[in-house]
């Protein structure tokens, strides 16, 4: 039983308690996260005492949550109350600790998930690998001497190594997608607002979003749907219906799917353009679509992101320097040395390009394209040859998810396991507010056995 809701089904059946599952799992991360490093706490007493309640719920006949006894851990800057919210710095673990749970975790919860613990990212969200200078490297289950992805590296590896069958991120650039890839599962980034930050650590606040990663679409859609929900404590967090993604409709005859041509099918190696040509052949998909000025929409996510990352830390920037991972320091320190006029036309191009893109979805319903241009590189590796070039690792890795979040696009990275070779990610990309459309693709693609994650079992 590695996929959460059979995990409760059984819960709730009473063919196994939650105390057990939870015990399972804490011995599994007991025994194995030494060497992948995907926990920077784990919360065993609580979640004994979480799952115990929910085994009383059952034995009086209460109905205990669509994820009754389902093991869940959260990247850590998601506030857990009782703990710190590490965001992945040294300076943050002065903070005190948080005196209530963000409200996915919160909603999670009452759904009668038990949270085991919380996950190591890069600091402050911003990277691409999860090589953190304070609380180590994430290790990829598939290899390990190869990077989880980031920033929420912590709660893909977390899922493909088994450990718990559910996890939350974030994703600014890129942070749930790139992991999910490299760690072969699914990752959903849903449109931007759609789901609360209340509680969540901000690295930019007109890019951040929160998402899950799972083992099956159906997980992934029901954890969405439980966090789905407008909610005061985040003023972006928005209004509109909860729409019920879980129910599939198995048929999608009707729906226009075209790939991204252009910069999508540029600076990337054969096997990821192998990935998104196995994806298209499956759901019989010929016809191509150029998304505009990509590449400059990435250039100008660059932009807007390091300027507001690095405007949230100015005051230790100038106080702290040594207290930092001298990669994010960097990167900080030159977004705060962008113009502000730089930062305007950035934001002026972002209103021209979201319009652009919203007639493209006049003519198609879901768009395909890579997730990554290469499988995980090396933990420490800093340069890499894509299309006869050699480039930097770490800022390339985004290459093909900047520009969808750019504008705040529901995207879904769905895993393409590879015979003896590392995993790869596909994106599913709709436009705003229509997780259900991509949901629904991956579905008929996870039931021919196109897409499916990998549980690493070392």
């Amino acid at each position: 039983m590695n996929d959460a809701l059979s995990i409760a089904a059984a819960v709730r059946d009473g063919k196994v308690s939650a105390v057990d599952v939870t015990e399972a799992a804490l011995k599994r991360i007991a025994a194995r996260d030494n060497e992948l490093n995907c926990f920077t706490s784990v919360t065993a007493e609580s979640a004994m005492h979480s799952a115990a309640r929910i085994d009383g719920e059952i034995a009086q006949g209460n109905y205990p949550g669509l994820f009754a006894g389902v093991p869940f851990a959260v990247k850590n800057l998601f506030d857990v109350a009782g703990l710190t919210t590490l965001a992945g710095s040294k300076i943050n673990a002065e903070n005190p600790p948080a005196i209530q749970d963000a409200t996915a975790v919160a909603r999670l919860k009452q759904a009668g998930a038990v949270l085991v613990g919380v996950l190591n990212m890069d600091e402050y969200a911003y990277g691409f690998v999860t090589e953190n200078s304070h609380y180590g490297a994430t290790r990829n289950p598939h290899d390990l001497s190869r990077v989880a992805g980031g920033s929420s590296g912590g709660s893909a590896a977390a899922v493909a190594a088994g450990l718990v069958p559910l996890t939350l991120g974030s994703d600014t650039n890129g942070s749930i997608r790139v992991p999910a890839a490299f760690c072969g599962i699914f990752g959903l980034k849903p449109t931007y607002g759609r789901l609360s930050r209340a509680g969540v650590a901000l690295f930019s606040s007109s890019f951040d979003h929160i998402g899950p990663f799972a083992t099956s679409v159906r997980d992934i859609a029901t954890v969405f749907d439980v966090l789905q929900g407008e909610d005061d404590r985040d003023p972006i967090c928005t209004k509109r219906p909860c729409v019920e993604t879980r129910n599939f409709i198995q048929n999608i005859d009707n729906l226009r799917i075209a790939i991204a041509d252009d910069y999508f099918l540029k600076g990337a190696n054969p096997e990821a353009l192998a990935a998104v040509e196995k994806v298209a052949r499956a759901l019989d998909v010929r016809d191509y679509i150029t998304i505009p000025e990509a590449h400059r929409a990435r250039a100008a996510a660059f932009v807007i992101t390091a300027s507001e990352g690095a405007n949230l830390h100015l005051e230790k920037l100038r106080s702290r320097p040594q207290d930092f991972d001298p990669a994010t320091r960097d990167r900080f320190l030159a977004g705060a040395l962008i113009p502000s006029s730089w930062y305007i036309q950035a934001q002026r191009f972002r209103k021209w390009y979201r319009d652009r893109v919203r007639e493209i979805f006049l003519h198609v319903d879901v768009i395909i394209a890579p997730t990554t241009p290469c499988p995980a590189p090396l933990i420490g590796q800093q340069t890499m040859i894509l299309d006869g070039e050699e480039i930097l690792v770490r800022p390339h890795l985004g290459l093909y998810t900047q520009p969808l979040s750019f504008i705040g696009l529901p995207v879904l990275s769905v895993p393409i396991q590879q015979q003896n070779n590392l995993p790869l990610g596909v994106q599913l990309i709709a436009a705003p507010y229509n997780e259900a459309l991509i949901l629904q693709v991956a579905s008929v693609l996870e039931a021919k056995g196109i897409v499916g994650a990998k549980i690493v079992d070392f």
